[in-house]
């Protein structure tokens, strides 16, 4: 979204920004500001992607058109791309396959993370939470004000809040585990900003009732009308699709594993007589980058978006933090190195089509090397290719910074089912397989056979893990997999055993006694409540491992 500025004093009202993140004292108690936009006011900032500051408050008398409504519901969109460079971060440097040299981050990647680090503020978050929440407590209000915000266009916008909520919150279970849960609108000086954290199940239960709450309305929408020719909002605003995806991601990692397939499958079996839209799995290995570039692929489901174009000139950072060069703030480990290099001979040598990148070595960086000159042994490191690059081998970088950053899409959809049929038992494991197989097909890989009678749920569960690793490397995904696999023990240490194992194979950064005995305790894999909070919030409690010190 471009922020159209037409007062001087936008950056004045920008420091008082709305933050719905509970840990507020009373002298501090005045209401924090929202950016507010009314659409149509310019015929240059009348755009989805626009952002207009015109008030300063969002309050009760706020509220008297659809476009206030969508105004308040872009400016969620805009927060949650501002918090993507958090995403990166909490879901790729613990997890060994990327590592960073951001100094902040670092502490969070050799697990020395103290509260008064800037990498565990989780007030980005929060602001997307106070967009949403303020749509989904006003908007219904609206209709008495604007005779042409129909019924169906309030449900729409309040799948979209409701969307936005879900997967905030999911995000801050899978980092915090326990955090405060606001659900209502912070628009006066009557509101409670004290409030205690909220338990894991508590958190799980109103993402699941946010997302059925979303779908019951029926006007969850499976496509957007098409903005300017960018063809970007189907997958720039949360779809029903998004909603199942989200669910699904919300039952696995609950262990709710039927439920998990169930929301998979509204997914994968839609009958294309019934609708045309849907997101579709790009089985071609050939077509495998056009999810990264140019983006908003069929494979797509939702992805935080940029736009390089002249008229919205918008530029993310990723050129530095994915920079084709020794100054790259996120770098392959050596440990995801040698499983690409291997991954790729294997690619190679399953294939004749040598015009363009193969499989999942399009990760990585090859530009100074021709097609059949790929010798891994001489090319010491391998950078992330997906944000900077093209399907081009010898190619340049892309000159834009406008890479989007894919929350979810059909690949992870297919490898969540695969991962609730391997914990449903031996029954599923014959389908969970060819799951499998669909991914690892498509990266020109050899098929898994598995003898049922021969295997077990860890081995199952590990070729799982690494399709996962491979195929949603720089993704975000990384440590959150890596928990759900100590999540899954079953009381005999194994898989928190496996976890350990490979955080540690994975991490090059910081001595490997030092990681085991950190893990040893549980409350170690989740970050601690930002000291800012805690100081001014009587209410919050620290997590235990990390005291009640800064």
């Amino acid at each position: 979204m471009k922020i159209c500025i037409k007062d001087k004093n936008f950056w004045r009202r920008e420091k008082k920004l709305f933050l719905l993140h509970t840990a507020r004292s009373r002298r501090k108690k005045s209401l924090y500001v929202c950016l507010l936009f009314l659409a149509s006011l310019t015929t240059a900032c009348n755009d989805w992607l626009d952002i207009l500051p015109n008030n300063e408050q969002v309050t009760d008398n706020y509220w008297k058109s659809k476009e206030d409504v969508e105004a308040v519901l872009a400016s969620g969109y805009y927060y949650l791309r501002q918090a993507v460079p958090s995403i990166i971060i909490w879901g790729e440097v613990r997890g060994g396959t990327v590592f960073t040299t951001n100094t902040a981050a670092a502490y969070l990647q050799n697990f020395n993370i103290t509260p008064s680090n800037s990498t565990c503020n989780y007030a980005p978050i929060y602001k997307v939470i106070g967009m949403a929440n303020s749509v989904l407590k006003y908007a219904p209000s609206v209709m008495t004000e604007d005779d042409t915000y129909y019924a169906s266009v309030m449900n729409s916008h309040l799948c979209e809040a409701y969307f936005l909520r879900a997967y905030c919150y999911l995000l801050l279970v899978k980092n915090f585990r326990d955090v405060p849960l606001v659900v209502e609108a912070y628009v006066n000086d009557d509101a409670e900003y004290s409030i205690p954290k909220s338990s894991e199940p508590e958190i799980i239960n109103q993402i699941k009732e946010d997302v059925k709450a979303a779908l019951a309305t029926g006007a969850a929408k499976s496509e957007y009308e098409d903005t300017d020719g960018l063809y970007w909002t189907s997958k720039g605003r949360a779809t029903r699709w998004a909603l199942f995806a989200l669910m699904a991601d919300v039952c696995l990692w609950n262990h709710d594993y039927d439920e998990c397939i169930q929301y998979c499958n509204y997914i994968l079996d839609v009958d294309d007589k019934d609708t045309s839209n849907r997101p579709r799995f790009i089985s071609n290995p050939s077509q495998w980058f056009e999810i990264f570039y140019p983006g908003n692929s069929n494979e797509s489901i939702f992805e935080v978006q940029w736009e390089s174009s002249s008229k919205y000139a918008q530029a993310n950072n990723f050129g530095s933090l994915f920079a084709i060069n020794a100054s790259s703030v996120y770098k392959y480990t050596d440990y995801a190195v040698e499983k690409l290099v291997a991954e790729t001979d294997e690619a190679l040598a399953n294939t004749i089509d040598r015009e363009g990148r193969i499989g999942r070595m399009l990760y990585c960086s090859f530009k100074s090397l021709a097609v059949n000159q790929l010798d891994y042994a001489k090319q010491p490191q391998l950078y992330v290719w997906k944000y900077k690059g093209t399907d081009i081998v010898t190619g340049d970088p892309r000159p834009q910074e406008d890479a989007n950053f894919i929350l979810y899409r059909v690949a992870e959809v297919i490898l969540m089912k695969a991962e609730a049929l391997v914990m449903k038992g031996e029954a599923s494991w014959t389908a969970a397989v060819e799951l499998l197989n669909v991914i690892r097909r498509r990266a020109s890989l050899n098929d898994i056979v598995v003898v049922v009678e021969e295997t077990d749920e860890k081995s199952l569960l590990e070729a799982v893990m690494h399709e996962r690793e491979m195929e949603f490397l720089a993704e975000g995904k990384r440590w959150y997999d890596l928990l759900r696999i100590a999540r899954y023990d079953h009381g005999d240490g194994v898989y928190k055993q496996w976890f350990v194992d490979e955080v540690v194979e994975g991490n090059q950064t910081t001595k490997d006694e030092w990681i085991r005995s950190v893990l040893l305790d549980e409350n170690a894999w989740y970050m601690p409540i930002p000291y800012s909070e805690i100081e001014i919030n009587p209410e919050l409690v620290q997590n235990p491992y990390y005291g009640t010190t800064k």
